[in-house]
């Protein structure tokens, strides 16, 4: 691996294709990008990255460089959540359907094929195949806030279960905070009394109207009023004996999306909490969400998670596809590090260390910038303020238009970020709306492009071209440039020349990180007070008296030593958490950094 291939910044760098969606029962067209729920893979020395509403597969030989190929549309690739596991020789694909029988595809060329199709015998929704060491098949669904994961052995040739099915996880938002819905878990559980209060006005209310609700939809209304979580995306893997069962919760609109884990000695249970929980969890910083998703060997043994990132701006499933490092400690406790999960992450190979601390730092948070023009409500100092559901939008869609970004000195830049949103796309839909599938949609097949070049000044005065994409033929929209070596830079200038269909210039986050001048934060005095069975309350006291951070990374996990859980905040210094376990102790320490580095905080005990 040369010096340009070690570092990507997610989400992954890769092509997001356009979906136009009907909404249900209406006339009313939701357009954007989304990849999401995905499957990553190790097959024959390579990685294999599958996710929903991609028409493809994207493949890496490095993790960091992913090329996209199209599937053969006789697999089912309008269909949610593709599962993808090798067994035996051959990869074994499937995807949710809750209105049919879904079948299972097979190959040994996973993007050649062919795909040899298993009828299958039974309708699931997310689903999940795994196999023991031993050869035994498992099989693993669910996506419901009344329903469970599910749990079942599988004939291996026919891929028919062996057996009952088993319920195997419940969700429990009253127990588990980290299961609550609404950004920030800020939408309480109702308890079960009240519950009965309302279905039974509810129920009043529509036998006066001469309207009954059907049987079966009495569990989703009160299923509703509850405030129950949806539990769905289940993943196994197994550790030194040990069955890991990592499920997503809470709902992946939410900036608190993530993947828990539950424990077994027995692939279908009984199950219980591990100690570690949330195991996927980055609810803070530009681009949150780390919920439904895989965890995946490499070729040198590191193990590394992606999962589901969330913009859901233009409609509830716009979204993106992130990858972290992750591991077994001693104890077998399961983590992934997300500290800084959305700055540029190194690939080591062999000598990967899943805790390593950026090489680079943060060097545009709410720098000034200007821009060509631009559309009110969508300034330009929206690009720069670290939150991927605000952007600047140029006031026409002339090429040309541009974005100019001041680091306030000349600083050394080791890597851009430059990520295009999507804003009031209102054009006929350019296929067929396949409306035979439990969700109605149009994914664009047709290439599309993004275009664009940056420029560089260390003066104001003198530009020279640093990147140049104007003759590119993809659409990255969440590109990412490095320089090693650095590059000496104040002023960056990004010039949009095409984006797909015409659109206005739109940019959520233009990233700069490298190294800059000055001295390092002060250490970070905080408090970290227990404010319930669930919740926690974190304030910096110090920020602003000689701290000099930018911004914080508040830790947190079951012991002193195990601080796996994060929550970045930037431009605040007091933050809620609302992930924690009832009944657990809790230690904490909050991290502070800038753009000259990153100063550990003192590791204590949130207090009750």
């Amino acid at each position: 691996m040369n010096n340009q291939r070690k570092y990507y910044c997610n989400p992954i760098n890769v092509n997001y294709r356009y979906q136009f969606n009907t909404v249900m029962h209406s006339d009313v067209l939701q357009v954007g990008r989304e990849g999401a729920d995905p499957s990553l893979i190790c097959y024959q020395g390579k990685y294999y990255l599958f996710a929903s509403m991609t028409l493809g597969v994207w493949v890496s030989e490095d993790l960091v460089h992913w090329e996209n190929h199209r599937l053969p549309d006789t697999l089912p690739l309008y269909d949610y959540a593709p599962d993808v596991r090798v067994m035996g020789e051959y990869v074994y694909f499937s995807a949710s359907a809750a209105t049919k029988n879904c079948s299972f595809y097979r190959t040994k060329d996973v993007v050649n094929g062919p795909y040899e199709e298993i009828a299958g015998s039974f309708p699931f929704w997310d689903p999940h195949l795994f196999v023991d060491h031993d050869g035994r098949a498992y099989f693993y669904w669910g996506c419901d806030n009344t329903t469970p994961i599910w749990g079942v052995e599988l004939d291996p040739v026919t891929m028919h279960p062996v057996g009952e099915p088993k319920e195997l996880i419940f969700g429990d938002a009253l127990t588990k905070g980290f299961e609550r819905i609404g950004e920030d878990h800020t939408v309480m559980p109702c308890p079960e009394e009240e519950v009965e209060i309302k279905f039974q006005a509810m129920m009043e209310q529509s036998k006066e109207a001469g309207v009954e609700l059907p049987e079966h939809l009495i569990p989703k209304v009160r299923a509703f009023l509850s405030n129950r979580p949806y539990i769905e995306g289940a993943w196994m893997d197994k550790h030194n004996g040990v069955y890991y069962l990592q499920y997503a919760f809470a709902g992946t609109e939410y900036n608190i999306y993530g993947d828990g884990v539950y424990v077994s000695d027995s692939p279908l249970g009984p199950f219980e909490l591990a100690r570690n929980n949330p195991y996927s969890y980055a609810p803070g910083g530009f681009f949150p969400g780390a919920g439904h998703g895989s965890t995946m060997e490499d070729v040198h043994g590191n193990l590394w998670h992606t999962a589901t990132m969330r913009i859901s701006k233009n409609y509830t499933c716009e979204r993106r596809v992130g990858l972290w490092p992750a591991g077994f400690d001693p104890e077998g406790d399961l983590f992934c590090n997300q500290r800084y999960g959305t700055w540029p992450i190194c690939v080591e190979g062999s000598a990967q260390d899943p805790w390593r601390n950026p090489d680079w730092y943060l060097l545009s948070f709410k720098k000034p910038v200007k821009a060509s023009s631009f559309e009110e409500g969508k300034e330009p100092e929206l690009a720069v303020d670290e939150n991927v559901q605000t952007w600047w939008r140029a006031a026409d869609a002339s090429p040309g238009q541009w974005l100019e970004l001041d680091l306030g000195k000349p600083c050394d830049v080791r890597a851009v970020q430059v990520n295009f949103a999507d804003d009031k796309i209102e054009i006929p839909v350019p296929g067929r709306i396949r409306s035979e599938t439990d969700q109605a949609r149009y994914i664009e097949e047709a290439a599309v492009m993004t275009r664009w070049y940056l420029e560089g000044s260390v003066d104001g005065e003198e530009y020279f071209l640093i990147e140049d994409k104007s003759q590119a033929q993809s659409d990255l929209s969440h590109d990412f440039m490095v320089w090693e070596k650095g590059v000496m830079l104040r002023f960056l200038r990004l010039f949009v020349l095409e984006v797909p269909y015409g659109q206005p210039a739109a940019i959520s986050g233009l990233r700069v990180f490298g190294i800059g001048t000055g001295e390092k934060p002060a250490v970070p005095v905080f408090r970290a007070v227990r404010t319930g069975d669930l919740d926690m309350e974190i304030t910096v006291e110090n920020a602003g008296k000689g701290c000099n951070a930018v911004g914080y990374n508040i830790l947190w996990g079951h012991q002193p030593d195990k601080l796996y859980h994060s929550y970045m905040i930037l431009g605040k210094d007091a933050q809620r958490i609302g992930a924690l376990v009832k009944g657990r102790k809790y230690y904490v320490r909050v991290d502070a950094f800038n753009e000259a580095g990153i100063t550990e905080g003192e590791v204590t005990q949130a207090a009750i």
